[in-house]
């Protein structure tokens, strides 16, 4: 099989045949540290730099790049260098041909690795396909930016035996060793491994607005040969926000979706049985969204004995209202304060400005040393209010003179700009109107006399 390269800044991709690619990234490989840190104390993980090769993953033909360069593998293996290949056509990961625009879109790709342990009696190894005991490691992959963040639990494969005619076999018919992860690698230096069971999510970070609805993606697949009939599914959802934990939803299944059990711990929150056993999917909805809702959501999915989880962060809500203190406002009636109204919005960070326009100038001037804020006041359904206060003095606001209250706010696109004109007093309103009047009719009686 045919396997070409493209490098990019954090990932390789190999074209292996129609509709199937490799993926090569490079992760850390977290591990219990034996050491202490460079502070003396005993370092509690140790990272060594390691790379996943995902094999024959299932993109589109349009997918692959256009320009390849051949891939070679190591002609010296490397007994010291942490090689992990990973087949993962089926089950298929979802969205991963994302991988494929990272370095196009500027965009990271996070990759972790670690041991993972089953319970004591759990998910053996032993059968026809794994004649020797299996390890599992578990592989994290979060691109940047969302799109794509999954949980790969991966199970080691046997190596070939070594040809049965080679009484004496050489050096080219033995396994690498055991190398760095203390387990048989292959003529190339790799440990094999197969995808067989993943949970993932299509979006790691959301907003939505207070009193709104909102989907928490989440979801799962396993190897098909793994699929038993009845087997129990599990899912939880845990809400984590400043130090505190609480159970919203717990679903489990048995077989199908008629014998399910579930407890509703947070109101107006469900998931649907149905595309949990026909599609793997186990996401959140929950209805009528407050301010205590907001906070990171744990997914956690169990099936079988193997489990594995995503974590999706919510942000909540509510546009501000904003209003002046007066909607217009006469020269005469100065000093005055002057107040504009930020109301019921969330979250607290809001920032409000106050600017001027002379009439003469198109340019703003800021008023930052002429105003105060008030404190904040908190409303019970948890959104808040701020007033800033702008004190005008006489002399330095002709009539014609422009005022700008302009409020910035992350539920906010853009700042938001409020404002109004200083009027002059009533009798100088009185007597530009007679004025203009008299010019008027003046003008009327020229032209009157000139026509006759």
């Amino acid at each position: 099989m045919l396997k070409v390269l493209f490098l990019t800044g954090y990932l390789m991709t190999y074209a292996s045949g129609e509709g199937g690619a490799d993926v090569v990234l490079s992760c850390s490989l977290v591990e219990e540290a034996s050491g202490l840190d460079d502070m003396g104390d005993r370092a509690p993980f140790s990272r060594s730099p390691a790379t996943l090769v995902l094999r024959d993953v299932s993109i589109s033909p349009d997918q692959v790049p256009d320009t390849l360069t051949p891939f070679v593998p190591p002609t010296v293996p490397d007994p010291d260098l942490i090689l992990i290949e990973a087949t993962a056509s089926s089950p298929a990961i979802p969205d991963v041909d994302l991988l494929l625009h990272a370095d196009c879109n500027e965009q990271e790709v996070a990759c972790e690795i670690s041991r993972y342990h089953f319970p004591q009696g759990a998910a053996g190894g032993d059968d026809e396909d794994h004649p020797a005991p299996a390890h599992f490691f578990i592989a994290t992959l979060e691109l940047e930016g969302g799109g794509l963040s999954t949980a790969l639990v991966l199970r080691t494969l046997g190596l070939p035996a070594p040809p049965a005619a080679a009484a004496d076999p050489g050096p080219g018919d033995r396994t690498l060793g055991e190398g760095r992860l203390g387990l048989p690698l292959s003529q190339s230096g790799s440990l094999l491994t197969e995808v067989v069971f993943m949970v993932f999510s299509r979006e790691k970070e959301l907003t939505a607005p207070l009193g709104g609805d909102v989907l928490l993606n989440c979801g799962f697949r396993q190897q098909e040969a793994l699929q038993e009939v009845g087997q129990e599914v599990s899912v939880e959802w845990w809400l984590q926000h400043q130090g505190h934990g609480k159970r919203v939803l717990d679903l489990k299944l048995t077989g199908s979706q008629e014998h399910s059990e579930s407890v509703v711990k947070r109101d107006g929150s469900s998931m649907d049985p149905a595309l949990l056993v026909a599609d793997g999917n186990a996401s959140l909805t929950l209805r009528k969204l407050k301010v205590s809702d907001q906070g990171t959501y744990i997914c956690t999915v169990n099936v079988g004995t193997f489990q594995a989880q995503q974590t999706v962060r919510l942000h909540v809500n509510q546009l501000p209202r904003v209003s002046l203190s007066e909607e217009k406002l006469v020269s005469q009636e100065f000093p005055h304060k002057l107040s504009c109204n930020c109301q019921n919005y969330y979250p607290l960070d809001c920032k409000m400005e106050w600017f001027s326009v002379s009439p003469d100038d198109v340019e703003r001037t800021e008023l930052s040393g002429e105003m105060s804020l008030s404190s904040h006041r908190q409303h019970g359904d948890g959104t808040v209010s701020l007033s800033s206060h702008l004190y005008l003095q006489r002399r330095s606001l002709p009539p014609g003179t422009g005022l700008i209250c302009r409020v910035s706010h992350p539920a906010l696109g853009s700042p938001i700009s409020i404002s109004l004109v200083v009027q002059p007093p009533a009798s100088v309103r009185t007597e530009v109107y007679w004025m203009g009047l008299g010019f008027l009719l003046i003008t009327v009686l020229f032209f009157y006399q000139l026509m006759r």
